[in-house]
């Protein structure tokens, strides 16, 4: 299930694109379906599953223009799990290269249809 979900750039390329970072309860959780209405100029992102909202943006005129115009928005979303994301302390290098490792991260890009209200 999801735990969070945070609204971190919204920009306009061909479309309106929101970059988003879910952060899961566990690292089994599937259930993120994303559902994205539209009124007055909020952007409202909403489980399908559970129908409570997850998420609200504000767009400013020429996204509100652009979202009108293609009725899509395209969401590219950072899946990070609570115990295995954002608390690395000690980075270890990799030898060959002199490069620190990272966790691995899950990372999704989809065109989801608009609902207008």
């Amino acid at each position: 299930m999801v735990d969070t979900v945070e609204v971190g750039r919204i920009t306009l390329r061909d479309t309106v694109s929101l970059d988003l970072s879910v952060w899961m309860n566990h690292p089994d959780d599937w259930d993120f379906r994303p559902l994205l209405s539209y009124a007055g100029t909020t952007l409202t992102i909403t489980c399908a599953n559970k129908g409570i909202v997850l998420a609200n943006a504000d767009l400013d005129e020429e996204q509100d223009e652009a979202l009108h115009r293609d009725r899509v928005a395209e969401l590219r979303v950072k899946f990070q799990v609570h115990g295995m994301h954002g608390r690395l302390k000690d980075i270890q290098p990799i030898i060959a290269d002199g490069k620190a490792k990272k966790l691995a991260t899950a990372n999704w890009k989809t065109t989801q249809p608009v609902k207008f209200e």
